[in-house]
């Protein structure tokens, strides 16, 4: 299963083609008004798939762009693991955020636990 790094997620936002991704933020709806990634799109199935359901997600698939690459957004990343692989069975081109909202913060923040999680990253 693969994975984007929230730096090279930055950059994709960042630049100048029509091609950035479809955000989808799979955390409770209150965690994503608390706050989110400019332009992500909140379905909220976290907990139903952290219990092992997937039937939520999969009612919401309408709601998910085909023709476009798709980032899934959790927590920490490990539930948004469940939903970026049942997007991919299902013939979509999706990527898990690695860190989730906390390694977005974190990267964003510059924070020292964010760079020694880089840094493991990429020797992984």
């Amino acid at each position: 299963m693969s994975s984007i790094r929230p730096n090279e997620l930055a950059d994709r936002l960042d630049s100048d083609t029509d091609s950035d991704p479809f955000l989808l933020d799979i955390r409770p709806e209150r965690s994503f008004q608390s706050g989110a990634i400019e332009n992500s799109h909140n379905v909220a199935v976290y907990d139903d798939l952290r219990g092992g359901d997937d039937a939520t997600l999969r009612r919401h698939l309408h709601d998910i762009p085909s023709d476009r690459d798709v980032v899934v957004i959790c927590k920490m990343g490990v539930v948004a693991k469940r939903a970026t692989s049942l997007l991919n069975e299902e013939g979509y081109d999706a990527v898990t955020l690695r860190g989730g909202m906390s390694g977005w913060r974190g990267y964003q923040n510059g924070s020292v636990s964010y760079k020694l999680r880089s840094l493991l990253w990429r020797l992984t």
